[in-house]
């Protein structure tokens, strides 16, 4: 498997979403590792343990919903991205099973 090219990244503006949970928030580290000026867009993260709170990526946190249109273009319209990377998904299987349209 090839490793990303740091070349490549460096100084890229990445609009991250779901930055707040587990992948979002190590995919974010690696992003900022390489060299890229990541924009996170996502919901707050839960309350407790957290891998986002536990790594606390250096890059800037845009907390808002996806379904929100008038957030996303603001989100869009502020960083101006290059390349976008959605990972932002209701992961967590409780809250799934409680509000599934939420």
């Amino acid at each position: 498997m090839r490793q990303p090219s740091a070349a490549f990244w460096r100084g890229k503006r990445v609009l991250l979403t779901g930055h707040t949970g587990f992948k979002g928030a190590w995919l974010a580290l690696s992003l900022e590792g390489l060299g890229a000026e990541v924009t996170g867009f996502a919901l707050a993260p839960e309350a407790g343990p957290s891998a986002f709170v536990a790594l606390r990526p250096a890059i800037a946190s845009r907390i808002g919903d996806l379904r929100d249109a008038a957030a996303v273009q603001a989100a869009v319209q502020a960083t101006r991205p290059e390349i976008v990377l959605h990972l932002a998904a209701q992961a967590l299987v409780g809250r799934g099973y409680r509000d599934p349209e939420g």
